[in-house]
């Protein structure tokens, strides 16, 4: 029996459909990742050997907080500034700490 390629995309009515396999790892739990030089990233987050790679990651310009980095866990407040920047790897050594969020305040992201 001759092995067939996987098919890759398909186009129905002019509309292209790829594999969801074939689709960047977008699982993970949100966290809200400190990295040196003042960085502070929130996005899916991944923990690799060497590297915290963030998918959907946005960088957190302007906190909008009154009482520090903290009351962001249960999600981005309305004077939070945030801009995406994609899919980001942060290497362990330039980690500075990880921290745990409400999940559902997140969605969003």
């Amino acid at each position: 029996m001759e092995k067939q390629d996987a098919i890759e995309q398909i186009s129905i009515n002019g509309v292209d459909y790829i594999r969801a396999d074939s689709l960047p790892k977008t699982d993970g739990e949100i966290k809200i990742v400190i990295a040196d030089r003042g960085f502070v990233y929130v996005g899916l987050c991944e923990e690799q050997e060497n590297f915290v790679r963030l998918t959907k990651a946005k960088n957190i310009r302007v906190w909008g907080t009154k009482n520090g980095i903290g009351e962001l866990v249960n999600g981005p407040l309305q004077s939070t500034k945030l801009d995406p920047v994609g899919t980001i790897r942060i290497p362990n050594r330039a980690v500075i700490s990880l921290i745990e969020v409400d999940q559902k305040s997140w969605k969003q992201l």
